[in-house]
């Protein structure tokens, strides 16, 4: 099984997780960043990375999910700066999953990640996104060792549903 793992990363967190989940998968296997992927064609097995970015899919990601070829078996993983099961750290993936419909989603990984200084000093000093900025603050050590083990627990978990 040819697998690709394909993040968007900006401030590298969600690098790090795609590293991780990489380091797990046997070959042959792609690691990739997404502006590096020419075609997915080849691959039967894709993993998909990406931030949260205003509670939303970043653009890049959208036009990637948009562009798949159907019934390709996917997986997410996202990072983000809001306190995992809220709302905020949850909007995303469901617009992700929305935006890969025609897919077989095996399964979802998120993570926080620490949040650049300068998203958070202006996101918090707009009045909506205060009690983000108070729970992004809270990221600032992540992902840590065990957020990366996760990942690879997640890697190794996606790769058994793969082959059923």
């Amino acid at each position: 099984m040819k697998i690709l793992v394909t993040y968007y990363s900006l401030t590298g967190n969600t690098r790090l997780i795609a590293e991780a989940i990489y380091e797990v998968l046997p070959q042959p296997k792609s690691l990739l960043s997404l502006s590096e992927v020419n075609s997915v064609e080849n691959y039967e097995l894709i993993f998909i990375g990406f931030p949260v970015h205003s509670h939303s899919v970043p653009y890049q990601v959208e036009r990637f999910l948009k562009n798949l070829p159907v019934g390709k078996k996917i997986a997410f993983f996202f990072t983000h700066g809001s306190i995992p099961g809220t709302r905020l750290s949850r909007e995303a993936l469901e617009q992700a999953m929305v935006l890969a419909g025609k897919e077989k989603i095996l399964g979802t990984f998120s993570c926080r990640g620490k949040v650049s200084p300068e998203a958070l000093e202006t996101l918090g000093k707009s009045p909506e996104h205060e009690l983000w900025a108070e729970m992004a603050v809270t990221a600032s050590s992540h992902p840590d060792e065990h957020d990366l083990q996760d990942a690879r627990t997640f890697g190794r978990w996606i790769l058994s549903l793969a082959h059923q």
